[in-house]
């Protein structure tokens, strides 16, 4: 028999927005909870960011009860039993209780029920698998309590067997225990996992990034990655050595320069991971299906950490900086301190490298201050000549420290025209 305890009222738990949901759920005698991380983050003490529900009302139902209700109800995933009711800024998902009747991976054939054990029994962990009454009644089929105390984070059931159902839950079970496991790990899952390493390049590129975005954003990602590269887990992801030691140097050096939690990159955090090349930066980005974004400073992270040198003076920094744009820069200072952090131990280089970051920090890259059109008054026709003569008094100015004004930069311009110094 599920084990029941009572949570004290949380805040969400009674805002208007959440009890207005509850109670058109249950205003025909329907029975509602919550479930998932909001009952689990509750538990523990944690902020609670999203609110997903559970009922045993069939998903048309649903929809009718959120309309009577007066409550925007959108049909999100309605074949699969999930409502989203919109109040305010505030998305609630409604998913009707299921069974697994067969399952492919990613998707599953499921049946509506209204077997509440039934429906936990096809979540994944046991910390996932809690449910809560309104009135703060928490209900705990598989031991997920004991577990969240114990820092204890494993399978609903056989691990092999919810593997099997779905490969991506090996690598939820690795992300989860770096928000909420504590030593030892679970053996039965760690053999499991490992088994199972093999089937993991059938994932989908966008799948395995969602995972480790949340994965890389955790606290201490490099002692899990670590766990993860030891049993096989990060091989079939992607090829190469991993440089795990780097990853660990990084989150050292955001902690110094206070990037933590969501402040975290985990594409930063990913670049410090891996050996990167062009080659690898390009074949990396297309297996994680990144977008143009993403791949773009990916590729700027494998070649401009090469650009950074600790003891630059100031108007060399500036130059790359520049060069760089403040993003790209940052990113290559930090890589470039956690490898060589990684290298030569800590604190070698720390107060030269925060220096550069300060710089950065205090510096915006500035405009130059004449454009083309300023070449166009000047005489000349558009075209090419235009940017040859730009790219001369651009390289002028930077090689001024960025000092000169509109005033000085128009007369180089004007000078360079006159002289005809734009010819290609």
């Amino acid at each position: 028999m599920a084990e029941q305890r009572r949570l004290d009222p949380q805040p969400w738990m009674n805002a208007p927005a959440t009890r207005s949901v509850m109670a058109a759920l249950t205003a025909e005698g329907g029975e509602a909870r919550f479930v998932g991380g909001c009952v689990r983050d509750s538990v523990i003490g944690r902020p609670v960011r999203d609110i997903d529900i559970a009922t045993h009302e069939p998903p048309e139902r649903v929809m009718a009860l959120l309309k009577k209700a007066g409550l925007k109800a959108i049909p999100t995933g309605i074949e699969h039993g999930t409502v989203t009711a919109v109040v305010g800024a505030d998305h609630f998902e409604i998913t009707t209780l299921r069974t697994d009747v067969e399952t492919f991976g990613r998707r599953a054939e499921v049946a509506f029920t209204d077997d509440w054990a039934e429906d936990a029994a096809r979540r994944d962990l046991t910390i996932n698998a809690l449910s809560l009454t309104q009135d703060g009644v928490l209900h705990d089929p598989f031991g997920g309590l004991a577990d969240i105390e114990a820092g204890r984070v494993r399978f609903v059931g056989d691990a092999e067997t919810r593997i099997t159902e779905d490969v991506l839950r090996a690598l939820r079970f690795f992300r989860f225990y770096a928000y909420y496991g504590r030593p030892p790990i679970d053996t039965e899952a760690l053999a499991a996992v490992k088994k199972l390493a093999p089937l993991l390049p059938t994932l989908s590129g966008e799948r395995i990034w969602g995972e480790l975005v949340r994965l890389l954003r955790a606290p201490d990602p490099a002692a899990v990655c670590r766990l993860m590269e030891a049993h096989g887990v990060l091989s079939p992801l992607f090829p190469g050595q991993p440089w795990i030691a780097r990853l660990a140097a990084l989150v050292e050096v955001e902690a110094l320069r206070g990037i933590a939690g969501e402040a975290a990159d985990p594409l930063r955090r990913l670049a410090a991971m891996v050996r990167l090349d062009a080659d690898f930066a390009r074949a990396l980005a297309a297996r994680l299906k990144l977008s143009r974004k993403e791949r773009v400073r990916l590729a700027a992270m494998a070649a401009a950490p090469d650009r950074i040198a600790a003891e630059a003076a100031p108007a060399d920094s500036r130059r790359v900086i520049y060069s760089l744009g403040t993003e790209i820069y940052r990113d290559a200072v930090l890589l470039r301190w956690a490898g060589e952090r990684a290298d030569l131990g800590r604190g070698a280089k720390d107060g030269a490298y925060a220096g550069l970051l300060d710089q950065c920090d205090s510096w915006p890259p500035p405009e130059l201050p004449v454009k083309g059109a300023d070449a166009l008054r000047l005489g000349l026709t558009a075209g090419p000549k235009v940017g040859r003569a730009l790219a001369r008094v651009e390289a002028w100015w930077i090689d001024q420290d960025f000092v000169p004004d509109r005033a000085a930069c128009l007369a180089r311009l004007k000078s360079i025209v006159k002289n005809g110094e734009n010819r290609g």
